[in-house]
């Protein structure tokens, strides 16, 4: 912690901590308050500033990744917007809604503290009312670390909302046998997360002439080794390996033999087929009856993609259906030239469930052996670890349930933490328009213009979601809501008072998707 501290402790009502997406969005929303954003980093962006790559883009069209009240620029062109464009957008709406003032740069947040009553936190413990979300008196205490000028300084707040996401600054690193972690490796070992600080002539230095080996193959993986191929492109170049545990689902594009994606997930009809939680009876026996055409859309996606890509020949077919990929907000995009990269034998794959380092590279339960110059880890990020680290107990400990996953209602609100929101931990095909929403709701909630159900209902509620998702996806330790994203949103809108179908014929809510233009304001 910094060498001075300050005891004076400043008071505001909101505090934010985060300016990535959903740390703009909750500044914009509840700006009546004047809140202090506490941003780490001198920039606003969150993961597309400080976790992305040179060949990072974004992976749905832009039309589905744009605030409701500030559209892109060129919102119909069909290319994906590459993170400098998106970067670029974002800080376009943070001028024109003046969101800058609320924030602090380079002010870490290190460490948090409860100063509300113990009635209350103890309320908080079992089934009752949640409470007002402002109470008139400081309830968190924010201990704020200046990079600058190395000082702690402490923030009183009645309500805190934590944005700092999954994908922040703490690593997920995996755990090796003794005498077998990269203390032995004589090369490079680089976690994705070090490598985005790179720029271009760094990355290319690093990776040209090396044998390279990448572990993982989810977006950063792929994108890594998309990089990797082109910075070997010389009569030098050397191939690099991506260590496969886990299989996934990628797709090319967005169309499903000439068929635009959205029409088999992103519909109010196409996500009729799913479970979702609090279904009728009726309702429940319906879905199962349907379950036939659930698989049948799935397997019709997968058919496309076995033919479209090399999957077979290069052992990449998943065993498990798409839609758990989907269900699961897994599915990646793949970039024009990953698989022609790999036909070229720049890009090799190795499936192993289990690898460890030896001198000269990696070594598998097999006892076959790569060997690395270079190994880069795209093992993902822990940071639900990072927010424990912060928070005070009994909440740190209750933070994640047994299953790994944040039991927030709404995607927001812990019934068993007073006074605090957070926001971009639940995922969707569209995670700015997810936040978004679920910051429009807070901002009601703060105005009191409606109340949480009882914390024993939000419980039973959150329960239902872990359920569903459980049945859907094998990968359900991932809070992602794709296939029931709209009905999440109806609920939500139903809440704040607001009309749930929101197109203007039933044509249109049936068969077109849902962004988050459809969720603008009402009058």
């Amino acid at each position: 912690m910094a060498s001075q501290l300050q005891n004076h402790v400043q008071y505001s009502k909101v505090g934010i901590i985060g300016a990535g997406i959903s740390g703009i969005a909750a500044a914009k929303q509840l700006r009546a308050y004047d809140p202090v954003v506490f941003e780490a980093t001198d920039s606003i962006g969150g993961v597309w500033r400080h976790c992305s790559f040179t060949s990072t883009k974004l992976q749905t069209p832009r039309c589905d990744f744009e605030f409701s009240d500030y559209p892109w620029p060129e919102r119909d062109n069909a290319s994906f917007p590459s993170y400098i464009e998106i970067l670029e957008y974002l800080h376009g709406y943070a001028r024109h809604f003046d969101v800058l003032k609320y924030i602090k740069f380079n002010s870490r947040a290190v460490s948090i503290r409860y100063v509300g009553d113990c009635e209350t936190a103890q309320a908080a413990m079992v089934p009752g009312e949640y409470g007002s979300l402002l109470r008139g008196h400081s309830v968190w205490e924010v201990a704020v670390e200046s990079s600058q000028k190395k000082t702690v300084q402490w923030y009183a707040f009645e309500l805190l909302v934590v944005c700092i996401g999954k994908y922040g600054d703490v690593p997920k690193m995996p755990n090796f046998p003794r005498n077998k972690g990269e203390e032995v490796f004589h090369g490079k070992v680089m976690h994705a997360m070090d490598y985005s600080k790179l720029d271009k002539k760094a990355a290319t230095e690093l990776l040209e002439g090396k044998k390279v080996a990448i572990i993982g193959f989810k977006k950063s993986a792929i994108d890594l080794a998309g990089e990797c191929a082109e910075a070997n492109q010389g009569p030098n170049g050397q191939p690099c390996t991506m260590v496969i545990r886990t299989l996934h689902w990628t797709v090319p594009s967005y169309s499903i033999w000439g068929l635009p994606f959205f029409l088999f997930y992103s519909t109010r009809s196409s996500q009729f087929l799913h479970e979702r939680p609090n279904l009728c009876f009726i309702r429940t026996l319906l879905c199962f009856l349907l379950s036939p055409m659930r698989r049948a859309i799935s397997k019709f996606i997968e058919s496309y993609l076995t033919w479209k890509l090399p999957l077979s020949k290069f052992g990449l077919k998943p065993d498990h259906p798409f839609v758990e990929d989907y269900a699961s907000c897994q599915m990646a995009i793949l970039p024009k030239n990953f698989f022609s990269e790999a036909e070229k034998g720049n890009i090799l794959f190795k499936r192993a469930s289990k690898w460890w380092f030896w001198n000269g590279g990696i070594e598998f339960e097999d006892k076959s052996r790569v060997e690395a110059d270079v190994v880069l880890l795209a093992t993902g990020y822990d940071g639900k670890r990072k927010l424990q680290s912060l928070l005070p107990e009994p909440f740190a400990s209750l933070i994640v349930d047994s299953a790994g996953i944040m039991p927030l209602y709404r995607g927001t609100i812990h019934p068993l933490i007073p006074n605090m929101a957070f926001v971009g931990y639940i995922e969707s095909i569209s995670n700015l328009h997810t936040a978004e929403l679920r910051c429009k709701w807070l901002a009601r909630l703060a105005e009191e213009k409606f109340k949480l159900p009882s914390v024993e209902k939000m419980v039973e509620q959150i329960g239902r979601e872990m359920e569903i998702m459980r049945r859907t996806t094998r990968f359900f330790k991932r809070h992602c809501i794709s296939t029931f994203s709209i009905n999440h949103s109806d609920e939500i809108c139903e809440e704040m008072g607001w009309k749930s179908w929101r197109k203007r014929n039933w044509i249109l809510e049936a068969f077109s998707p849902y962004t988050s233009q459809d969720y603008e304001e009402e009058k």
